[in-house]
């Protein structure tokens, strides 16, 4: 199952062109090792030409005096074309990732259906952004309008690529503004079809362009640091949204930053036992642990410890490594060869801090080739320690003991992010308790990963700041202008 890949080339100003400099990148299958494909490398000249064909759609085109009624039924069309094509864009994902292809938590039927649902949500925003009137003390006449704020960057990371794309893209869109969107370029590829795609709805040229290319030192930089860009929308790792802010206060552009997280996911002894260790097993492992809010501290009350860990050790049995297109399979390679060294360095780090009862090491799955690795358990794990502190983004979990509730919030806050977390209790008046004293953005009760396009996400401390999703994310797009009319004439 593999689709017709062709070299990928940069879309600007709806056209289809090599990289000023002419140089390709290389984007490799984490499965085989493989080469996909050569994908164009743009750069600072590239993401130039792509801005100015943004302004232009944003000020001259069509897309400036479209009906916002109009508008929402383009976007809509493009939910709908996402789902027409979803095995394609599935295979895109599977082959460009790693993730398994036709498992129920995999690219076929939560990637794509997710990116579909995000633009038709959206869609609807479109005829509901309004201003208010105001009553002033002057005699005048006071209201204000929601303009969109121009030309957004949006940067989006390689776990969940063109969703990641469709929460920055839809909603921008919807609020009318044009983009230039910078994909990772570990999985670029999915973008560049999507982009075809949107072009078959019927989007004007210009209003979005895909510029591929590297971050720090290429395309991702220039797009941040670039003029004509009013407002950058960025998802990844903490270091890197602190140099988009540094490089966005040369222009003082509007930013929101969505970085990560290291969610504490607590277990109380009156919890339903099975149910949240079938959820604590998909909160770490769901997606390979590439996911910004794995469960990857997993703090446990004393009393049932033991019997909660021989339950989930136990469950990773389950997990199938393969081929991912294979329907067995339910644990597919980690991204790349860079995250796969990552995850074992912190995996050596662990072994001499905690104690390893799980995993470990790599997976061979008859091939000799692809970024698998165990999926990885350490127990009796201090908070203070590496594995508990850092983001690993693999499939790697740290278990902690505690003894109460205020222990189990304080360990539990005791970190720099603050993206989710979760609570399992029958007590209900715990539950709310702990959601409110917990420091993320947001908090599970009897759950996890559970999301909805009308739901804000976004993080605390380290975790950035803006939300994505729901009526929360119109403001990242949207600037407000008042109007005074004088009355006294």
């Amino acid at each position: 199952m593999k689709p017709n890949i062709k070299p990928g080339k940069l879309f600007i100003d709806g056209k289809w062109r090599g990289a000023l400099s002419g140089k390709t990148f290389p984007t490799i299958n984490p499965a085989t090792e493989e080469v996909i494909t050569e994908v164009a490398e743009g750069d600072e000249g590239d993401i130039d030409l792509a801005v100015r064909a943004a302004r232009r759609a944003f000020e001259e085109g069509p897309w400036s005096t479209m009906a916002a009624a109009d508008r929402g039924k383009l976007i809509w069309k493009i939910g709908d074309l996402t789902m027409k094509y979803a095995d394609e864009l599935a295979e895109l994902e599977t082959l460009d990732n790693g993730k398994p292809f036709s498992h129920p938590l995999g690219s076929r039927n939560v990637d794509i259906p997710y990116t579909a649902e995000c633009f038709q949500y959206y869609a609807g925003w479109a005829t509901k952004i309004y201003g208010e009137t105001i009553p002033v003390r002057a005699n005048a006449l006071n209201y204000t309008l929601k303009e969109p704020v121009g030309v957004v960057g949006a940067i989006v990371p390689w776990n969940y690529p063109l969703l990641m794309a469709a929460w920055k893209l839809a909603p921008a869109l919807a609020a009318g503004n044009t983009v230039v969107l910078k994909p990772s370029e570990v999985t670029p590829l999915t973008a560049l079809r999507f982009a075809e795609i949107m072009q078959e709805a019927g989007l004007p040229d210009g209003v979005v362009n895909v510029v591929t290319g590297y971050g720090e030192e290429g395309a991702g930089a220039a797009l941040v640091r670039h003029p004509g860009v009013d407002k950058i929308a960025f998802t990844g790792h903490y270091t890197t949204g602190q140099d988009v802010m540094r490089n966005a206060a040369g222009t003082l552009k509007k930013i929101s930053l969505e970085l990560g997280g290291k969610s504490p996911n607590i277990i109380l002894a009156d919890a339903d036992i099975d149910s949240a260790v079938v959820s604590a097993f998909w909160g770490i492992f769901w997606n390979k642990g590439e996911a910004c809010t794995a469960a990857s501290r997993l703090f446990v009350e004393r009393s049932i410890h033991d019997r909660f860990m021989e339950k989930l050790v136990g469950m990773t049995d389950t997990l199938v490594a393969g081929d991912p297109f294979d329907p067995n399979t339910s644990l597919g390679p980690v991204v790349s060869s860079e995250q796969l060294n990552k995850d074992l360095q912190y995996i050596e780090i662990g072994k001499k801090e905690a104690k390893l009862v799980k995993g470990g090491g790599r997976i061979d799955i008859g091939t000799g080739k692809g970024y698998f690795l165990q999926p990885t358990i350490f127990d009796e794990v201090d908070n203070s320690m590496t594995i508990a502190q850092d983001e690993i983004f693999g499939p790697v979990l740290a278990t902690i003991q505690f003894k109460d509730l205020d222990e189990a919030i304080q360990m539990g806050n005791d970190n720099i992010y603050g993206l989710a977390a979760a609570i399992w209790t029958k007590d209900i008046k715990k539950a709310h308790i702990v959601a409110k004293k917990l420091k993320a953005g947001t908090v599970w009760i009897n759950t996890y990963h559970t999301y909805d396009m009308g739901s804000p996400f976004g993080g605390y401390k380290m975790s950035g700041f803006g939300r994505d999703l729901g009526m929360q994310a119109m403001d990242l797009y949207t600037q407000v202008k008042s109007v005074f009319v004088d009355l006294n004439m």
